[in-house]
């Protein structure tokens, strides 16, 4: 009996192993989160951030696609070996070099983002009302556009029901909201981390990126970077986002063997090893032209 083939995308997501090593070649820029993606139990260990420094030292461009706030996103750009931040889930990105000093572009104007925080203090008064244990998230004061509320990273992790309420409140109000691993992030306005990537990309690199799809690699972790996962074909998922599997509406295409930071170093450990592969063979057909 011939076996009857499935189709892929019934298979999502796929074992990152499996990614050829000549996709992983053409990785010219690498994004990432940074919650339980970079990080492990909250922590930032060594061999991520060595994986981030490995991957700027090959010319890879690296860029965190995050829903940390803007005081965070400031010293990411300016201290970490990366090349960009988009913060805020999408609210606005930071580029910072020596000479040229801090770019920052933001998805609404000064005056939309004072309105929209007036209308969002409210909102958290009556949310951390209806929603027992809920409280903002200790990063909140330094965020320019979102409210955080926090679920998981600093005290218990509060049930499903009492997420999935959070949300409501949030989408009563007219308010975007999107669970992370830790946070339920909510704004008001219509922009997420694709939208503002796609801007980065045309406004500072000059590329389109629906163009540049085959050059990029994403690495994520849960439901909040569904934008990035449906877009990118190169959408991977640390070994972690099978927590939240089940409910994905948009999983992404490839999912690693490790968790977290390891998970991370995993994809950047393939893509240096493809891309030494790649320098290898383009030598060997000089030499032997």
């Amino acid at each position: 009996m011939t076996a009857k083939l499935v189709p892929e995308e019934t298979m999502l997501p796929r074992p990152f192993g499996e990614m050829s090593m000549q996709r992983l070649a053409e990785v010219d820029f690498v994004l990432t989160d940074i919650d339980d993606t970079l990080t492990t139990a909250g922590r930032l260990p060594s061999l991520a951030y060595h994986a981030l420094e490995r991957l700027h030292h090959a010319g890879i461009v690296v860029i965190p696609v995050t829903g940390r706030p803007a005081g965070w996103c400031d010293l990411i750009a300016r201290l970490w070996p990366v090349d960009a931040v988009v913060g805020e889930n999408g609210a606005f990105y930071f580029v910072c070099s020596p000479q040229g000093g801090m770019v920052r572009e933001f998805a609404q104007s000064a005056e939309e983002r004072r309105e929209g925080r007036q209308r969002l203090d409210r909102l958290a008064a009556s949310i951390l009302t209806a929603v027992p244990g809920a409280r903002l998230s200790a990063d909140q004061t330094f965020r320019e556009a979102d409210l955080a509320i926090d679920f998981a990273e600093d005290g218990p992790r509060l049930k499903d029901a009492d997420i999935a309420r959070i949300v409501s409140c949030f989408e009563e109000a007219g308010a975007v909201a999107k669970v992370s691993s830790i946070h339920v992030n909510g704004w008001f306005g219509r922009y997420d981390k694709l939208a503002m990537t796609r801007r980065l990309f045309s406004r500072h690199y000059g590329l389109e990126l629906d163009k540049a799809d085959r050059n990029v690699i994403f690495v994520g972790d849960s439901p909040n970077d569904a934008p990035m996962f449906g877009f990118f074909q190169n959408s991977v998922g640390v070994a972690n986002f099978a927590d939240f599997l089940d409910g994905a509406a948009t999983p992404p295409k490839w999912i690693t063997q490790q968790a977290g930071g390891a998970g991370f170093a995993e994809v950047a450990d393939a893509i240096l090893r493809a891309k030494g592969g790649a320098r290898g063979a383009s030598e060997g057909t000089n030499d032997a032209s």
